[in-house]
């Protein structure tokens, strides 16, 4: 159910009123003659679906084995698409006259701050770097703890700091 307010009048839905010259109605019309097709025949217009269960349903009325299955076409070239990727990376790398790169090893990461003063092996501070002063109370973090544990209870999300 709905409420009178709730429901939109008809009438504003309907596109606003045009004036069509007569030459237009003809064309439309022509164009609609030229594209009627009176007899739909020919193999595109063949209902193949019901000339089969039709075939089945006989033979099994008339207890025959059932007709075979036409072969299928076999699908076109299969494509591997990571081969065809490497391929016209390659030629565009000739086109422009660039050998292939060097794969370099990246330098090993700095110890953060954060994991010195905590001890370091997945400890983290308080925000600001500073280690937290020990806190026994219920609900609070102590100084140094866990990641897990940290990103769990306080708030802290990996990578962006806290709430």
């Amino acid at each position: 159910m709905r409420w009178p307010d709730e429901i939109r009048d008809p009438t504003e839905l309907l596109p606003p009123p045009v004036q069509v010259s007569d030459e237009e109605i003809e064309g439309a019309l022509a164009l609609m003659d030229t594209l009627t097709v009176d007899k739909l025949e020919g193999p595109d217009f063949q209902d193949r679906y019901t000339e089969a269960i039709t075939q089945i349903i006989e033979a099994k009325r008339e207890e025959k084995p059932l007709p075979e299955t036409p072969e299928h076409e076999e699908p076109s070239q299969v494509l591997d698409l990571m081969a065809a990727l490497q391929e016209s990376v390659s030629k565009a790398k000739a086109a422009r006259g660039e050998a292939d790169a060097e794969v370099h090893e990246l330098p090993k990461q700095k110890e953060t701050a954060a994991k010195s003063l905590c001890g370091g092996a997945g400890m983290l501070a308080s925000p600001g770097g500073a280690p937290r002063p020990p806190s026994p109370g219920l609900g609070q973090q102590p100084a140094c703890v866990p990641l897990s544990a940290q990103c769990r209870g306080a708030g802290m999300f990996p990578g962006r700091g806290w709430l």
